[in-house]
């Protein structure tokens, strides 16, 4: 099991954010969220993954959305204000935020980035993002991600 505290646990505990820290074991390689959602034993629609899109002009802006879906990048690029985004290249991943793929939170990364939550966090009220490590998730109230992150909520993910 993972050990040690990661930078997104350290900011939520600096800000005194409540948070409920779930572990799992990445052994058998299934870091995929519906997989992590099987192994914390929660309901996949609570887990929600952090994707990190990159613009022509080089802006960086993090979309955090459910694991089940897909991120629309026409919405996405329209409510970051760019004609388009597309996401980072694995390889640059560390670059910019400091996480690997499979670790990467949206609380706590190098810079703070325009970051956005989809809309129907808000009716969960509380939702699971990694918690800057493979192996590490965080359940936290949505209302305090979106204050920690200086976070939106938006419409980004393909309907239906």
């Amino acid at each position: 099991m993972a050990k040690g505290k990661t930078n997104a646990l350290r900011i939520l505990e600096q800000k005194k954010v409540p948070y409920e820290l779930l572990q799992y074991s990445p052994e058998d390689g299934k870091i995929d969220g519906i997989s992590v959602a099987e192994k914390i034993g929660e309901d996949f629609r609570y887990v929600f993954k952090t994707l990190v899109t990159i613009s022509a002009s080089k802006n960086v802006y993090i979309f955090v959305i459910p694991v089940a879906s897909e991120l629309d990048l026409k919405r996405a690029a329209r409510v970051a204000g760019e004609k388009k985004v597309d996401l980072l290249p694995v390889a640059e991943l560390q670059k910019y935020t400091g996480y690997i793929r499979g670790g990467c939170s949206p609380v706590g990364m190098k810079k703070q980035y325009s970051t956005f939550f989809e809309k129907q966090a808000q009716e969960l009220g509380v939702i699971i993002v990694s918690a800057g490590k493979i192996g590490l998730q965080m359940k936290v109230a949505i209302a305090d991600l979106l204050s920690v992150t200086n976070g939106q909520l938006a419409s980004v993910i393909h309907e239906g």
